[in-house]
């Protein structure tokens, strides 16, 4: 017995760094840090992924909320921690692909401080307009923007957020001229849109389509480049306007340096938590689309992503203040 575990530790003392610490990896639970407050969107995500991750990588993955400054003190955390596996970040499109553009002496760099795992899940929004409005598509709603430049107005969740740069995009290639309204979340603004105070929303699925379902606002489309199927029924703002996108991305970071050995590690336990149909059908209840990715693919969806979102921050002159 002792002449085995002798040799066992002789031959782990030949691998490479990485390869021996994959070989114990995880011996304690994973750290899985939330950028954003407990009960959001990406919080319910993170906690019905970590469960099956857990169980596949045979330790518990623990969520730790660090929200505050949209998402950044979370993230540093992220960056700054040992490059061992044991503390991973749930990234979103605000944290790594909007908030380089948007927010000033950021602690960390988006692309040297981190490691990316994979891309792990997408959250579609939908354009919701009142009941009253004459637009019955996206089509005929720009058309009504264009003959009535500055009488419509849009809702978002506050300046700088993703619901207003999705509005801005939309501007942009629609080339109609419609007037900001920000609030503190899209939930505050609702009673407006629905009374007709407030003529354009882009919202996130769980929160917009039961306005849609009981009858209180008319979703137009959805945001993802093809049809969702999450709501199959809604066209794609991109039968109109060829190539629009805005879809909420989540994925997985480490810090700088993890090993390549962990990082594939992780990469399998999260694609087999994503494709378990349990998750599946809890994540569509969320909104989310489950999603896989090399760490490679989803490293150039996140700079192909954060290359679009700058283009509008710059040409709009969005800030977050």
């Amino acid at each position: 017995m002792q002449r085995r575990h002798f040799l066992q530790a002789a031959s782990a003392s030949l691998l490479p760094a990485g390869a021996a610490l994959a070989q114990s990896y995880p011996s304690k639970p994973i750290r899985l840090i939330v950028p954003f407050p407990a009960g959001g969107a990406t919080d319910l995500f993170a906690r019905t992924l970590s469960q099956k991750m857990g169980e596949k990588l045979g330790n518990s993955v623990v969520v730790d909320n660090k929200p505050g400054a949209g998402g950044a003190i979370g993230a540093d955390l992220a960056a700054k921690a040992p490059a061992d596996g044991y503390t991973l970040l749930l990234a979103t499109t605000s944290t790594h692909a909007i908030g380089p553009s948007i927010t000033a002496r950021l602690p960390y760099d988006t692309v040297r401080d981190f490691t990316p795992i994979g891309h792990v899940g997408n959250a579609p929004s939908i354009m919701l307009v009142p009941n009253s409005s004459p637009a019955r598509s996206v089509k005929e709603w720009i058309e009504l923007a264009r003959k009535n430049p500055g009488r419509f107005n849009y809702a978002s969740s506050g300046n700088g957020t993703v619901v207003q740069l999705t509005a801005e995009l939309f501007k942009s290639m629609a080339g109609v001229f419609v007037t900001h309204i920000p609030y503190k979340g899209t939930a505050l603004a609702m009673p407006d849109l629905v009374s007709g105070k407030v003529d354009l929303l882009f919202d996130a699925l769980p929160t917009g389509l039961p306005f849609v379902r009981d009858g209180r606002l008319r979703a137009l489309a959805v945001t993802s480049l093809k049809r969702s199927p999450l709501v199959p029924e809604l066209p794609p703002v991109s039968d109109t306007l060829p190539g629009f996108e805005s879809v909420t991305w989540f994925g997985l970071y480490g810090p700088k340096g993890l090993p390549a050995e962990l990082v594939a590690r992780v990469n399998t336990a999260a694609a087999q938590a994503t494709t378990d149909p349990e998750v599946r059908e809890k994540l569509e209840k969320l909104g989310i689309e489950p999603a896989t990715s090399t760490p490679a693919q989803f490293a150039a969806l996140v700079a192909q992503d954060a290359a679009k979102w700058k283009k509008i921050i710059v040409e709009r002159k969005i800030t977050n203040d």
